[in-house]
């Protein structure tokens, strides 16, 4: 005789699903290299690259129930710290579309800002290796962003100028 698996408790009403997040497209929004090193026709002189890397992110609800785009928008610098000269500037908007369901509508926010950004991250850091090696320069590769970080950061930054002085 064969026997079978027990049956699962349906939930009952009030009862939590457990997230779910689907990438349903993947895109480059805006892409922007501008070589200054080469433009200026500047030789070998002693270069010591100076990295600054801005990040900044955005997500809105599409007209789809469920779904969101979420935008990711990075701006490289890269400067000589010898002579201050700027060596190239890297301007990359990427962004996803996902669908999620289970999440409830106070914690929509920070999961748009944080999970999603983090699924996103690993192609954006290969658009950015390649794009500078295209460059000519030595790959780049982008340190981990701490999601959770740049969003605390944001909420304080709000709280603060929300403040009457």
């Amino acid at each position: 005789m064969a026997e079978q698996a027990p049956a699962q408790p349906s939930p009952g009403p009030g009862a939590q699903f457990a997230p779910r997040m689907q990438v349903l497209a993947q895109y480059v929004r805006d892409l922007s290299f501008e070589n200054v090193l080469v433009q200026k026709g500047a030789g070998q002189a002693e270069i010591q690259p100076d990295v600054q890397v801005a990040v900044s992110l955005d997500a809105r609800k599409r007209s789809v129930e469920n779904q969101y785009d979420v935008l990711l928008k990075f701006k490289i610098a890269n400067k000589n710290k010898v002579s201050g000269d700027m060596l190239f500037l890297l301007e990359l908007e990427y962004g996803g579309t996902f669908l999620i369901e289970g999440v409830p509508e106070d914690q929509m926010h920070p999961f748009l800002l944080i999970e999603c950004p983090r699924m996103l991250f690993p192609f954006v850091r290969r658009i950015i290796s390649d794009v500078t090696r295209d460059g000519g320069f030595p790959p780049l590769n982008v340190d981990n962003v701490d999601f959770l970080s740049l969003y605390r950061q944001e909420l304080a930054r709000r709280a603060q100028t929300a403040q009457p002085h």
